[in-house]
């Protein structure tokens, strides 16, 4: 008995001694942000920029610094730079905390077909994997579910909240759905050859989604009397309230989704991934369909692919006219998303102006997750959600924050990881 009770108290100090920091109280009194080069996520650059915002409302945004500031809290940032807050789309931040614990873990539904699985309502709010995301701009995320073919619903969220539900900001805002891959590679683990083949299953695969969604079509021109919750999860597709985000790299699969959503006609679609989309970034563009792309830093998906392809597939798109915006998918995608600005810096090393890369994480983002009325620009009448970096928050080595809001909410930059660090500093120049 005592063993058992040494144990609940040990567990109890460990929770709140790595609870995540209180979330930040709403906004008391205007706050003016003076001195600083503000970048609106525009396009647009602000030298000595005047950013007030009030009520969680920016009411200010310019070159006027002739404004009466009495009354407000004043933030002198000469020097420093002002960005809207970065959003990481296509994520499971908050959804799994530690991989090797099963028990952590909800990303993956059970079975094939799940459209009405709802990835909000798993959301940790309290992850401090999601707490690490701040110190680098990474203030707002889409988390979306994996598995399956039609993984489930995704949601948009805020990243300094008490649960789920004051996290939300646009709820079931999407589906998701793996589109089947015209390859296949051997798996290496039973003794077959790890290179390309193809995937016979391929037809079938397709046939089985054109069947599913010709379902979900029959149930809507039906009474309903009986409710599907699948085939009603679906039908927001149809009337514009939902978008269908495709998992999709090849270029074969890629033309196929995009006529198998027009013949469906589905009213909006985003392809995620696409690995090969430069090889149909005229279809893209006519169809006026975006692309999120998965992390930058990844080695080319083709023996045959340009050593820095994963580098300047943004800039391809681009100057196609492709809108584009930036995820962390890939291996350690939720620990990797605090990386989203340097994965847009890479894209400047490789051809994009820098204000046009920033928008891969900012307005872009907005607009094809439909949240632009309110975020990823610093415009006024949007929400306050910015951040003030002593330098350029593209460059690993000058994104250093100094103060960041979310909806005019001042909130706090430290995590565990800080407060390592913190500690650790000390001991060295202790001993130093």
């Amino acid at each position: 008995m005592k063993n058992i009770i040494y144990t609940l108290i040990i567990i109890l100090c460990t929770s709140f001694g790595f609870a995540q920091q209180t979330p930040a109280a709403k906004q008391s009194k205007p706050i003016a942000i003076t001195g600083a080069t503000a970048h609106l996520g525009n396009g647009e650059v602000i030298e000595n920029s005047l950013i007030v915002f009030k009520d969680g409302k920016l009411t200010t945004v310019s070159s006027n610094t002739q404004i009466d500031l009495s009354g407000m809290e004043v933030i002198k940032a000469d020097g420093k730079h002002v960005y809207p807050g970065f959003i990481v789309p296509s994520s499971t931040l908050g959804l799994v905390e530690i991989d090797a614990v099963k028990a952590s873990s909800d990303d993956d539904e059970i079975g094939e077909m799940n459209p009405h699985i709802r990835s909000i309502i798993a959301y940790n709010a309290e992850s401090k994997v999601v707490e690490s995301m701040r110190p680098n701009g990474v203030l707002m995320g889409q988390i979306a579910p994996q598995g399956g073919r039609i993984s489930g619903t995704s949601s948009i969220v805020q990243f300094d909240a008490w649960n789920w539900e004051d996290a939300t900001v646009k709820v079931n805002d999407g589906i998701y759905m793996n589109w089947p891959s015209s390859f296949s590679r051997g798996r290496w683990w039973l003794g077959e050859d790890p290179g390309l083949k193809i995937n016979d299953k391929y037809s079938e695969q397709v046939d089985d989604l054109i069947s599913y969604f010709n379902e979900t079509k029959a149930y809507a021109a039906g009474d309903q009397s009986i409710v599907n919750l699948p085939y009603a999860a679906t039908q927001g597709l149809f009337d514009g309230t939902k978008k269908l985000y495709i998992n999709i790299d090849d270029e074969k699969g890629i033309t196929d989704a995009i006529h198998f959503a027009k013949n469906n006609k589905v009213q909006h679609m985003v392809i995620v991934g696409g690995s090969e989309s430069y090889k149909v970034a005229d279809l893209l563009k006519q169809n006026n369909i975006p692309v999120i792309l998965q992390r930058v830093h990844l080695l080319p998906s083709q023996d045959d692919d340009d050593y820095d392809m994963s580098y300047k597939l943004a800039r391809l798109l681009v100057d196609k006219g492709v809108m584009v915006a930036l995820n962390a998918g890939g291996q350690m995608e939720r620990m990797n998303s605090r990386n989203l600005p340097f994965y847009a810096g890479t894209t400047v090393a490789h051809g994009l102006e820098k204000e046009e890369a920033l928008k891969l994480i900012t307005s872009n983002t907005a607009k094809i997750l439909g949240i632009d009325q309110d975020y990823g620009t610093l415009e006024e009448g949007k929400s306050a959600t910015l951040f003030i970096s002593e330098g350029d928050a593209l460059d690993m080595r000058t994104n250093k924050l100094t103060h960041a809001f979310i909806d005019g909410r001042s909130v706090s930059l430290e995590t565990h990881q800080t407060e390592l660090y913190h500690r650790y500093d000390e001991k060295y120049k202790a001993e130093k």
